[in-house]
């Protein structure tokens, strides 16, 4: 289930073919000024990628994820390689 989303896209009108990637939200807690997230998110995947995607799939794909995550959004062709 998606609990935060972070769009590192240049072309932020380009929906139809994005990279994702999904990570643990407790992740997050390391950031500045990040909400914490406190309690056992054991089920969450630690990382997951999806390429070529439309924003639509992706956020279907990330909220379908057990426990809690945060969405990565990369113009096509960028991201986690």
């Amino acid at each position: 289930m998606i609990w935060n989303i972070v769009d590192h896209r240049k072309r932020r009108y380009r929906w139809a073919r994005v990279n994702a990637v999904i990570e643990d939200t407790t992740a997050d807690n390391a950031c500045n000024d990040a909400d914490q997230l406190d309690e056992d998110n054991a089920e969450a995947p630690m990382f997951e990628e999806l390429k070529g995607a439309s924003i639509h799939e992706a956020i279907k794909w990330a909220d379908a994820a057990p426990g809690k995550v945060t969405l990565y959004l990369y113009d096509e062709g960028k991201g986690i390689e």
